[in-house]
């Protein structure tokens, strides 16, 4: 099976690469977004997501992979919502800035820059080993 890439966005301030470092684990829930969602349910086991911290930061800060694909969001009081499970994998070397992505070619159609209002959006592979180049970080 081929991994697939992603991104999911956080305020550091709600939770943090560092929160889910220490935690090992999380619950990938509270999405109401249905562009989003699709894309929570699109995820595979071993996945590769881009952590990013949004409103403060403004950075990719970390790999995680997907360790549980999407199921009911237990958040949910009404409607069809899903969550998933991402662990940590590896902090990037260096952060790379949203600032970064929007000025770099390579970066033009990635879904940070794109789509900057949607929390989870897909990476193509060129995509994810540009920010890995500008991470300074091997996987």
């Amino acid at each position: 099976m081929t991994t697939r890439y992603w991104l999911v966005k956080s305020e550091p301030s709600v939770y943090s690469w560092t929160k889910l470092v220490s935690e090992k684990k999380a619950v990938w829930d509270g999405v109401r977004n249905f562009e989003a969602r699709n894309n929570l349910r699109a995820m595979k086991k071993g996945d590769l997501v881009f952590f990013y911290h949004s409103n403060e930061g403004k950075e990719i800060v970390g790999i995680a992979t997907v360790a549980k694909e999407a199921y009911a969001d237990p958040t949910a009081t009404e409607g069809d919502w899903s969550a998933v499970e991402i662990a940590p994998k590896k902090a990037l070397a260096s952060p790379v800035t949203l600032a970064q992505c929007k000025a770099d070619k390579k970066l033009a159609g990635f879904g940070l820059v794109k789509k900057s209002r949607i929390s989870v959006v897909p990476a193509t592979p060129e995509e994810f080993a540009r920010v890995l180049e500008l991470g300074k970080t091997k996987l």
